[in-house]
């Protein structure tokens, strides 16, 4: 992993097409601009995560739409408030 120190306005360089760009620092956060070209996906790594774990749930249970029809057919059970301690 290369680390490098930068400052609000300057720019890091990956090959010839891609730019990440220090937009601001702040307190706590830095926003991170990137310039690649439309055909390179870019994006955080959190929303892969939860992509890849959708997939992999929807490969394993095959919707029956049957089944959600049926919930919407049952009455709620509704519970009383918990108290606010």
């Amino acid at each position: 992993m290369l680390m490098m120190s930068r400052r609000e306005g300057e720019v890091i360089l990956i090959g010839d097409e891609i730019e990440i760009v220090i937009a601001h620092i702040g307190r706590s956060r830095v926003k991170v601009g990137i310039r690649a070209p439309k055909s390179t996906p870019v994006l955080a790594r959190e929303m892969k995560l939860v992509r890849d774990e959708n997939v992999a749930a929807a490969a394993l249970s095959p919707i029956d739409p049957g089944h959600f029809l049926d919930l919407r057919r049952r009455p709620l059970k509704l519970f009383p408030p918990t108290p606010m301690r």
